[in-house]
């Protein structure tokens, strides 16, 4: 992860603006709406072109399937707080999904279940859910309730290749506790890298300027044909309030969590223990890095499989550009023959593996290229600090 003090500040002002914490050290209750907020500085056609875009038919034929999602005993700060999001079918045996900031509070090792969880239907019921599990590094989470009685219709889960820059979606949720609310808008980026609750970044997001507001979280941002594209998760503010940058986890985030979920009730990902930053034309001359793309090594966890395996990390600290990198280390340029070019290439190549799977990097060192066989971990709940 590159600027990673930046990104931990970020996120704790992000729970923070989620949880309203007082710090007083008194119980309270108090009613939130929770989408993930995350605090920064206010910055100065495609897969679905052949489907006619009616919002006012997707809200229709889609829209029974959200769902708003109750929990109560979210404790934080010496506060308990109930929450309020969204969710959506997605099976007819009563699973729902929704974010897991949702039905928990708190961050890393820190994270604790809801007391209670009830799920809300658009024709009225409210039931009990239990919280089957949930993937703090996604900010996934699967509930169940018991079907008997309901009239429950799944959403289709779309295509990741139909979250293109420009196609039309709409969002449908409980912006503010205004359940069953529609939204349009369209995907406006897409392999943007958001928070977890973990510390590490959850890669491939996608933003959208439908309106995301606090209440949204958990519920589904659709395409053009009614199916999932992803589930809305955070907003990106400088006052709290929805301001036309959502950001949405993207669907084959959602199909990979949910898969793990319903067998062992936890998510598990691979760990590398590396700290990169992106790597630059300008930046490999100055530094004579011998390669002009690919993820530059800055710190290496001490007994983690890239130690173990001899990636190396430089040493001291340098600036350029206005900002501190230290000199020296290795360039991972592929895993496994695929290329590392981009900023989040790395973090995305190694989310389709496996704890205990052996992977080979590429690396440049100096001038010279070698390959190291890595023996991937298990990613821990809090990332590691660095220097």
């Amino acid at each position: 992860m590159s600027a990673r003090r930046t990104a931990r500040v970020a996120a704790a002002l992000a729970a923070a603006a989620l949880a309203g914490c007082g710090g007083d050290g008194s119980t309270t209750t108090e009613r939130t709406t929770t989408t993930r907020v995350e605090l920064l500085p206010q910055a100065g056609g495609g897969g679905n072109a052949g489907a006619r875009f009616d919002p006012g038919a997707i809200y229709r034929r889609e829209a029974p399937a959200v769902v708003t999602v109750i929990s109560t005993g979210l404790r934080s700060g010496g506060r308990t707080q109930d929450g309020l999001g969204s969710g959506f079918v997605v099976s007819d045996h009563g699973e729902v999904a929704t974010n897991a900031h949702v039905v928990t509070s708190g961050s890393g090792r820190d994270i604790r279940r809801a007391d209670k969880v009830y799920v809300r239907f658009a024709d009225g019921n409210q039931v009990p859910a239990q919280t089957k599990g949930y993937d703090p590094f996604s900010d996934i989470a699967l509930l169940k309730v018991n079907p008997a009685g309901l009239r429950l219709r799944p959403l289709p889960l779309g295509a990741a290749g139909d979250a293109v820059v420009g196609a039309p979606v709409v969002a449908i949720g409980s912006p503010f506790g205004e359940e069953q609310s529609l939204s349009v808008g369209v995907i406006s980026g897409t392999d943007r890298s958001i928070q977890s609750l973990t510390g590490f970044a959850t890669t491939g997001a996608l933003q959208t300027d439908a309106a995301i507001n606090h209440g949204n979280s958990g519920g589904p941002l659709l395409d053009a044909r009614g199916r999932v594209l992803g589930i809305n998760s955070q907003i990106q503010t400088s006052t709290g309030d929805g301001s036309g940058v959502g950001f949405a986890v993207p669907v084959e985030t959602v199909r990979r969590s949910l898969a793990q979920l319903r067998a062992d009730g936890r998510v598990r990902y691979a760990y590398l223990g590396v700290a990169t930053v992106p790597v630059f034309p300008q930046l490999a001359q100055r530094f004579g890095l011998g390669a002009t793309r690919g993820a530059w090594v800055q710190d290496v966890t001490g007994g983690g499989p890239s130690q173990d395996a001899g990636l190396r990390a430089g040493d001291g600290r340098e600036r350029f550009q206005e900002r501190a990198y230290v000199p020296g280390g290795d360039v991972v340029v592929a895993l496994d023959g695929r290329p590392v070019r981009r900023e989040d290439d790395l973090s995305r190549l190694l989310v389709a593996r496996r704890p205990g799977d052996v992977v080979t990097l590429t690396v440049v060192r100096g001038h010279e290229r070698r390959k190291l066989r890595v023996k991937l971990g298990e990613r821990p709940l809090d990332a590691p600090t660095t220097g």
